[in-house]
């Protein structure tokens, strides 16, 4: 077996900002795992706020010797980007060798489409209003948020787009009284779900305090072992695959939530079709899917996943799994 390394950026539609910062294009790391004939592939997308860098995560993959399977990644690397690749790249691999998909190796339905959130960009007031009209006939939208004067800018998207559901992203961006302060107006506004409205670091506060609109757990949730830490603080988990280390975790992940009594969110950072592929198999039945990252970006892989009013599409063979 052999792996291979590539480091690819697509160009973004326009910049993208939340409360840590902006880009205008998505840094990735594509993994190919190629077996005789047979090739899978996979791709991560490494994030500084975990302390993930190209370099970084490649020195990981790069680390590895022996024989790489499944069931001995998570062994030998941890929950994260690298992990992620590799993993999705060896459910790619052994769906190629078995000339069956993926959610038949994995015991899953036959997917369909699931309705994706799509992300309005941290911006001034006005201009996410432009944004939010733009895009006023999505019937979800994902506001990105985290300043402590947030109010103007949830006013302009309602008054954007009157009939779409919102959902809300701090990205850790407000403290305890602020989101205390803006809880009730989001209730106001029809907002569906907030996201990660304190740091990671510092949700105790969540405990006891009044949750008016379900609050999911992004930055706090990485794998099972996160739950624990969770329980009071938050209601719904927000899964994404270069946070649990792969597909694999990732439904085991989803499985224990559910279970736990938490609502399901599957997220994805900014990347292309593939990497979101894997994740349309785990957006099945979610309460929220957010895997808009091909729609953000200005240039997607060969093959790339269909959106369309029903949603996103599972992928098609040629592009993975």
């Amino acid at each position: 077996m052999r792996i291979d390394v590539t480091r690819d950026i697509f160009k973004l539609a326009q910049a993208f900002t939340i409360s840590r910062g902006s880009r205008t294009e998505a840094r990735v790391l594509t993994i190919t795992v190629t077996d005789g004939g047979h090739r899978g592939w996979g791709e991560c997308v490494p994030y500084a706020r975990y302390g993930e860098t190209l370099d970084s995560v490649q020195a990981q993959i790069e680390s590895l010797s022996g024989e790489v399977t499944r069931a001995r990644l998570a062994a030998a690397l941890p929950a994260g980007a690298a992990r992620n690749a590799l993993d999705c790249a060896l459910w790619d691999l052994e769906a190629k060798r078995a000339g069956k998909r993926v959610w038949e190796l994995a015991g899953l339905p036959v997917p369909g489409p699931e309705i994706t959130a799509y992300t309005l960009s941290l911006d001034t007031p006005e201009a996410m209003r432009a944004q939010a009209e733009k895009n006023a006939h999505r019937p979800l939208l994902k506001i990105k948020l985290g300043t402590p004067d947030d109010m103007p800018r949830l006013e302009a998207v309602r008054a954007g787009a009157r009939n779409s559901r919102i959902i809300v992203d701090a990205n850790e961006g407000w403290s305890a009284p602020v989101y205390a302060d803006l809880a009730p107006h989001l209730v106001r506004l029809g907002v569906a779900l907030v996201e990660q409205p304190l740091p990671a670091g510092e949700d105790e506060a969540l405990i006891g305090m009044d949750r008016p609109v379900p609050v999911c757990a992004d930055e706090s949730c990485h794998d099972r072992a996160s739950l624990p830490a969770l329980t009071g603080k938050y209601d719904v988990v927000n899964i994404k695959l270069d946070k649990t280390g792969g597909l694999t975790e990732a439904l085991a992940l989803k499985s224990a939530a559910v279970s736990a009594g938490y609502g399901v969110m599957v997220g994805c950072m900014v990347g292309s079709s593939l990497a979101m592929a894997p994740a349309t198999l785990l957006a099945q039945g979610a309460m929220v899917t957010d895997l808009d990252g091909p729609l953000l970006l200005a240039e997607d892989r060969d093959n790339p996943l269909t959106f369309d009013d029903k949603g996103v599409h599972p992928p098609i063979a040629a592009l993975w799994g």
